[in-house]
């Protein structure tokens, strides 16, 4: 059962999941999102990278990991191929399975968010709606979209799954960036290619760019 949410822009309102049950009531906890920012001494996002598979999302995810940690602030990844080992496992790849995928993973973000942790999304998400919709769920003043924009051939050539091969020989239906579209953002937060940036500098740039927004700040 679905209905639709506020208009974000798009053709027509994003449609999305309500619960099934009606008989629920929220509840609200004696701790406030601002003390757990407080106790953690920061301030709680988002960063979500989209971007060709090979383009080095994750790679990039989990290096911000690492320096956030040396920093003594506290921070998550979701990664897309992790999650569909698990929580999205009994996902696959059509558009409506798609959405649902990005839904979910939203919605942790969301939770994250809420117990003060920093969260690196990383997932293809290649439909503009659909990272509209997450942008939705987890809160405009919480989502940062980083576009990992390191092209096709440079991804193609990485390919360090071998997926590119599998999906150009037919093995691989709805493959983004070969039989599927990607819809590169117009307007993120970040773009960042992998192909003129080294690791290190690309998760300095992203580390300057996020303290500037004061969205690393240490109370």
């Amino acid at each position: 059962m679905y209905q639709s949410c506020h208009d974000l822009g798009m053709s027509a309102p994003m449609p999305v999941p309500v619960p099934a049950s009606r008989h629920l009531a929220r509840h609200e906890g004696q701790v406030t999102s601002e003390q757990r920012q407080q106790r953690l001494r920061q301030r709680p996002a988002t960063v979500w990278l989209t971007g060709l598979s090979g383009a080095g999302k994750s790679t990039l995810a989990y290096e911000l990991e690492h320096r956030l940690h040396g920093l003594g602030l506290s921070s998550f990844v979701l990664d897309g191929d992790n999650l569909r080992h698990h929580l999205n496992r009994d996902l696959g790849f059509s558009g409506a399975e798609r959405r649902e995928n990005i839904r979910r993973v939203a919605e942790v973000a969301a939770l994250m968010n809420q117990a003060g942790l920093v969260v690196f999304t990383a997932l293809i998400s290649p439909q503009r709606a659909d990272r509209e919709m997450a942008r939705a769920i987890i809160g405009e003043p919480h989502f940062i979209e980083v576009h990992v924009s390191t092209g096709l051939d440079v991804c193609e050539q990485r390919d360090p799954k071998g997926l590119y091969e599998k999906a150009r020989a037919g093995l691989i239906p709805q493959f983004t960036g070969v039989s599927a579209p990607y819809e590169a953002p117009s307007a993120p937060d970040f773009r960042i290619d992998t192909a003129q940036h080294s690791l290190a500098d690309a998760a300095t740039l992203m580390l300057d760019g996020l303290r500037q927004r004061g969205l690393l700040g240490i109370w």
